[in-house]
Parts: C-alpha cells; sequence; structure tokens
C-alpha cells in the first residue's frame, strides 16, 4: 500500500490499455459489479480547480455596477467569452477566519480557522470535496481524485497540504503530482496475479484489525488531548479500510478496452501543457466513470515560466505596473484559455441519453487568495449545469462577508447532498438557483 512504491513500479511499465465510457448502443456491457450500481441517468460531478497567488484583481473581476446577465467579461477572461452562458461569476465571498497570505488553497474549501485550537499554530477541517466524495464516490473505482502539481507552497502561495482535499480530522489527502502519475493510477492495470492480489488484501485487512483491537485497548487508558490524537489515526484507518474494501470488489474489473480516449503523457510536462494534460485526463476519467469528484492544486511558477516570465510567482503576485503586472495578466488569460480549452471537451463528450458532460458537472475556478495578500472577495467561477445554478450571470453579494462556505453548501444541496452546513456558512446562496 506504500503509494510511492506502487507508483515507481507502475511507471516502469511500458504500456497501458484506457479504458472506454460504457457504451450500450456498441453492446458494450459494464462489468458485473459495475453495472449493479450504474447510474439510471448521468450521474453529478464535482471539480474544483485551485490557484495559487489569486488574480490579477483590477483587471479579473467585472464591473461590480453591471450585475446580473448583461454584463461583460473583462479582458483577461475573454477567452471564455464562447461559454459566458455556461458560467457565472460571483464577487464578496471571503474566509472570515483566513489570515495567511500565502495559503491560497491550504482553507480554500475548508474555511477553517487555522487557531481554532489554543496552542496549536495551525488546525484544518474537513474540505468540501471530501464531503461530496463520501455520498457520490461510493459507486466509482476512486472515491475522489485529488490531482496537484509539484510545488513548494511558499513560492506558489498554494500553503500547507498536498493537494486541495482535507480529512475528517483536517488532515491533508495526498495529490497526484504529474499527469504521467495520474495516467497511470486511472487507467493502468495492475499486472500482480489477482490471487496475490487477494492475498495482500486479506494481509491488510489482518493488520489493520489488529490495530483497531490493540487501539481499542489503548484508549481507555488516555487523558483527552492523547483520545483526540487516537480519534484522528483511527479516522485515517477507518479511510484505509474503505479503500481496501472498495479495492476488494472492484479487482476484477478490468480497467481496459481497446481504445484510448487519453494517450499516455509525455513525463516533461510543465506549465501551460501540464494543466492542459490534467484537464484531458479529468474528461477521460469522466467518460469511464472512474470518479466523480476532483481536485486540481495547480501549479504558478511553471505556469508563468512557460509562458516566458523569468521571476516566481511570489515575485509576480506583488505586482503594480510594469513587467510584474503584465506577468500576472499573462497568467490570468492563460488560465481562461485553458479553462475554456476544458469545457469545450465537456460540451463535445456526450452521456448516454444525450446530453453533455458540462451538463452534469460543477466546476469551480478560484483562489484563497484575491490578490498579493488580500483575503478579500476570493476570486470565484462556476460553470456547468451539475448542481442546478442558473449560469451566464455576475453575482454580486450585498455583503461584503459572504461566507465562501455558503457557495459550498449551496454546491452541495444542489448536487444532492443533504448537508445541514458546512464550515461557517450561513445559509445557501439563493440567488445562484433564482430563475
Amino acid at each position: 500500500m506504500n503509494y510511492k512504491l506502487n507508483r515507481r513500479r507502475v511507471l516502469r511499465s511500458s504500456t497501458a490499455l484506457i479504458g472506454l465510457p460504457f457504451l450500450e448502443s456498441l453492446g458494450l456491457a459494464r462489468p458485473s459489479y459495475a453495472s449493479e450500481s450504474s447510474p439510471k441517468t448521468p450521474p453529478k460531478r464535482l471539480i474544483f480547480l485551485g490557484m495559487g497567488f489569486g488574480v490579477t484583481a483590477d483587471r479579473w473581476y467585472p464591473d461590480v455596477n453591471t450585475v446580473g446577465e448583461d454584463y461583460d467579461l473583462p479582458g483577461v477572461l475573454k477567452p471564455l467569452q464562447r461559454h459566458k452562458k455556461d458560467l457565472s461569476i460571483i464577487q464578496n465571498l471571503m474566509h472570515q477566519y483566513s489570515a495567511d497570505g500565502h495559503s491560497g488553497s491550504t482553507f480554500w474549501l475548508t474555511g477553517a480557522n487555522r487557531y481554532a485550537i489554543p496552542g496549536q499554530s495551525f488546525h484544518n477541517t474537513v474540505s468540501v470535496d471530501q464531503v461530496a466524495a463520501e455520498v457520490l464516490g461510493e459507486q466509482t473505482r476512486f472515491t475522489s481524485l485529488q490531482l496537484a502539481a509539484k510545488v513548494g507552497y511558499a513560492s506558489d502561495g498554494h500553503g500547507p497540504g498536498g493537494s486541495l482535499a482535507w480529512n475528517r480530522s483536517g488532515k491533508p489527502v495526498a495529490g497526484i503530482e504529474t499527469p504521467v502519475a495520474a495516467f497511470h493510477k486511472i487507467f493502468s492495470n495492475d499486472t500482480t496475479p489477482l490471487a496475490e492480489r487477494k492475498q495482500q488484501l486479506a494481509k491488510h485487512r489482518s493488520v489493520l484489525d489488529t490495530v483497531m483491537t490493540d487501539a481499542n485497548a489503548v484508549n481507555r487508558k488516555l487523558d483527552a488531548t492523547d483520545k483526540q490524537k487516537l480519534q484522528e489515526y483511527l479516522q485515517s484507518i477507518r479511510e484505509i479500510e474503505v479503500r481496501l474494501a472498495k479495492e476488494d470488489k472492484w479487482l476484477t474489473i478490468d480497467k481496459r478496452q481497446p481504445k484510448d480516449p487519453v494517450k499516455e503523457p509525455n513525463e516533461s510536462l510543465e506549465g501551460v501543457e501540464e494543466i492542459r494534460m490534467m484537464y484531458d485526463i479529468m474528461v477521460a476519467a469522466m467518460q469511464v466513470d472512474a470518479s466523480r469528484v476532483f481536485t486540481y492544486r495547480m501549479p504558478s511558477d511553471s505556469l508563468i515560466q512557460s509562458l516566458g516570465a523569468t521571476m516566481t510567482s511570489h515575485t509576480m503576485s506583488h505586482y503594480s505596473e510594469g513587467e510584474r503586472r503584465t506577468v500576472s495578466m499573462n497568467r490570468d488569460t492563460t488560465h481562461a484559455k485553458l479553462l475554456a480549452e476544458f469545457i469545450d471537451k465537456l460540451k463535445a463528450t456526450r452521456e448516454s441519453d444525450g446530453s453533455s458532460l458540462l451538463d452534469h458537472c460543477t466546476i469551480t475556478f478560484g483562489s484563497n487568495l484575491s490578490s498579493v495578500h488580500s483575503l478579500n472577495n476570493c476570486p470565484t467561477l462556476i460553470a456547468g449545469g451539475g448542481a442546478g445554478i442558473k449560469q451566464g450571470r455576475h453575482l454580486v453579494m450585498s455583503d461584503r462577508k459572504t461566507p465562501l462556505c455558503n457557495l459550498w453548501l449551496s454546491m452541495l444541496r444542489g448536487s444532492g447532498i443533504n448537508a445541514a452546513s458546512f464550515g461557517d456558512s450561513t445559509g445557501v446562496i439563493d440567488e445562484l438557483f433564482a430563475a
């Protein structure tokens, strides 16, 4: 179960065959396990795309005086013009507890108070994607998929964490750091004989059973602080148990079909091409219903450097005029271009009922930071029809401190997840669903 060892072994494989969507009209039946749980209607999907150091604030947001459908996309977002009716931009969302100007993604999907526990300098809570995955991920091979880039959090503005995702104990969920690793994890078959894989799973279960028995015995002897630490540990064990149970069910289900919806990536991809390939991998993963919840912590330094910049994204983020501002605006325009291409592909990919992938996806593109070290007015763009949101609008919340968690709660409920609240939410954003 060691991820690094497993990834190295997988990366040595020379070929990989990719799964096709399950096309009933062509006689491609789902495997026996998948057929029992396959949706009769296309499933809801959630995609969270996180930047590091925010945006060029005075160029990214639409004019606050033009709300509703009759607004103009700012110049840096013009590549998204052809999809204007499929997306919305929301202003005046923020996390009241955010205080770290270098954490553009650590608390973005959680809304947690870093200093909530006295005496501790760091605390986090579960991220919205993981709450969604508990429901939407029940029937897929991967409960959720966390994509990331090989970044240093200080320079790329993301903050602590290996991805955008945080588990129920507020601990980081590891991310898949390269397109090659993502490709093989999602699409490459394990060549280990079935009997041996079953034996390995049984061994891991035996170890977990022993650990749980010992932990329950120890728990009675601990003080309150240590009991909390133990509970966090047991939560990690439970997550492993869930993963093992799911692996057992999928052991005999082949990932392979004779055609490739996406080719194996080149190992040298960075910046623009790295993001483009990660988007392609997500589309392909949705085609075969490998997962329904995705997060992607995107690169920043490598992105601007692939565009010709010679500075770090941290230097860029402290723009005023001149080269730094130009680099920042180029970054924004490139993100818009890549997102537009991603939406193109989601629109072009059909579900079994003739609708598009985009019709059933909800994409959020944004950051916990707006610009430089500002934590107000988090840049927030949402697209797709998966959560029932009425798209094609510019919304400006009347309260400048509207919790970003209100959006996360709205998306959960719109996706069929019965959440009473999330983070510091005060309710759903009714305007999102207004006719």
